[in-house]
């Protein structure tokens, strides 16, 4: 997937959740927002949907040296990463591709960070 990192891993839901926030902890990152997408289409639409989540990860020192080069870039943030559970009870997760998300600034000085995040993320994934 071009625009982000992903595993299916044999691991319930609800443990992937609690094991994915610990190891984007260990690399730095702290979880702003949640959206439990499930519960949200419950509420607002009476429809019902697979167990999915997006979090929304920060890093703020990346994020304070980001947003120093470009307030706009703000629009670009958090970094989501996402957990559903998949019909067979295994859990696919995934994050972001930051280096293609801020590939639409036309900023090739800002690929260094991204690489970084990039492989803070994926470190974080493959830990679970």
């Amino acid at each position: 997937m071009k625009y982000g990192y992903q595993r299916r891993l044999d691991i319930p839901f609800d443990e992937v959740d609690s094991r994915v926030r610990e190891t984007l902890k260990e690399q730095g990152f702290g979880v702003l927002t949640e959206i439990n997408v499930n519960e949200a289409f419950k509420e607002k639409l009476n429809e019902d949907f697979r167990r999915y989540k997006i979090l929304g990860a920060c890093h703020p020192p990346t994020a304070y040296r980001a947003l120093s080069e470009e307030l706009e870039i703000g629009l670009l943030l958090p970094c989501n990463v996402t957990l559903w559970e998949n019909d067979d009870k295994s859990t696919t997760l995934s994050a972001i591709n930051a280096k293609e998300m801020l590939s639409v600034t036309g900023r090739d000085d800002l690929d260094e960070l991204a690489n970084q995040v990039n492989s803070w993320l994926k470190t974080a994934i493959d830990a679970v």
